[in-house]
């Protein structure tokens, strides 16, 4: 607002021209500032996920939580079929699409994959013309779910075939937890199997962490069971954050207090084992050096010292639908390599 400049004739009215501009200015100032919060607070939020009650950082993208597009699609197999699936953690769908996804997409032409990690929503996909396609395919459908704080986590499912449901995150999210806040789930129902894609915690941020971690793990092996009393079969794919056994890494000894390797974090995918979860890779594969994920900063991968984090885990009740498993530590992009399944479905 343009300011009037008072005459020097009358130095005391000169003042109080001052002073009511300012006050003026103040107040309207005031009124925006109190308009643009009241704006602000009335955004709505997408998904299944529940709201944090902390107010998110300003941002210039809508607080989408949770995305999806459906294209009218070939109807499930009628006949005997096998699909491939495959998981990935991209470290970022904005960065990874500008080093060879698409070729990768083309190459191995999965009928459904999941990604971790995507670090970014949907818009700003939108807004990356070399990421843009991957939003823009009409082959797949979508389902994407994000954290609430930007370029965090993240995860997405791609599909050929329109999934009989879908779900983001938890609709029970533990009021002590939220989960659902980190933008980690997301669970496509087919009529063979029900897949899970996770990016479960990292516990790298102190023992706090490693708790969460570990809660993380039984809150979804709950739903997990629930799912399998109800007859279904259940697949469970993304970055688990841990190594299970000494043949998961390249150094297990140095490794044994650090997390990803932690003893009780090992436990948990004992206990998946104890409970009739199978790794099922290892039933295809159970030679050493093996290994999904290599720190960039060390450049571990050039000397192949990595970590097997990444899985397909199923029930056994989905065993006899598996045909095959496998690493696929040749495609670059991210600090994680693709890993693959394929299914049959009649």
């Amino acid at each position: 607002m343009a300011e009037k400049r008072a005459k020097k004739t009358d130095s005391r009215a000169s003042k109080k021209t001052a002073v009511k501009t300012v006050k003026k200015s103040a107040r309207k100032t005031a009124e925006t500032v109190a308009k643009k919060a009241t704006k602000k607070a009335a955004k709505k939020t997408d998904g299944t996920a529940k709201r944090s009650s902390v107010a998110p950082k300003k941002s210039s993208l809508p607080e989408e939580r949770f995305a999806f597009r459906e294209r009218e699609l070939p109807a499930w197999p009628a006949a005997q079929t096998t699909l491939k699936l495959y998981s990935w953690n991209v470290n970022g769908i904005r960065a990874v699409s500008k080093k060879g996804f698409f070729d990768w997409l083309d190459q191995a032409d999965p009928d459904i994959f999941c990604l971790q990690e995507t670090r970014a929503r949907t818009p700003q996909v939108v807004k990356e013309e070399q990421a843009r396609p991957l939003l823009e395919d009409n082959r797949y459908c979508w389902y994407w779910a994000n954290a609430e704080k930007g370029g965090y986590s993240g995860v997405a499912t791609f599909s050929k075939y329109k999934p009989a449901s879908y779900q983001s995150g938890f609709i029970n999210d533990p009021a002590d937890r939220n989960y659902n806040s980190e933008g980690r789930v997301m669970i496509t129902e087919y009529p063979g199997f029900v897949l899970w894609n996770v990016y479960f915690p990292n516990g790298g941020r102190g023992p706090e962490r490693v708790e969460y971690k570990l809660a993380f793990y039984e809150h979804c092996l709950d739903l997990w069971q629930k799912t399998r009393s109800e007859g279904k079969r259940i697949i469970i794919t993304g970055d688990y954050n841990t190594a299970h056994k000494e043949i998961d890494l390249a150094r297990p000894k140095e490794n044994s207090k650090v997390t990803g390797f932690l003893p009780e974090e090992r436990a948990f995918l004992d206990k998946m084992e104890s409970l009739g979860y199978i790794d099922i890779f290892r039933r295809y594969d159970a030679s050493p050096e093996k290994y999904t994920y290599w720190d960039q900063f060390t450049r571990a991968r050039e000397r192949n010292a990595g970590w097997r984090i990444d899985y397909f885990w199923i029930s056994e009740e989905t065993l006899p639908i598996i045909k095959n498993a496998w690493i696929e530590a040749d495609v670059m992009g991210s600090d994680h390599c693709p890993v693959g399944l394929e299914v049959i479905v009649d």
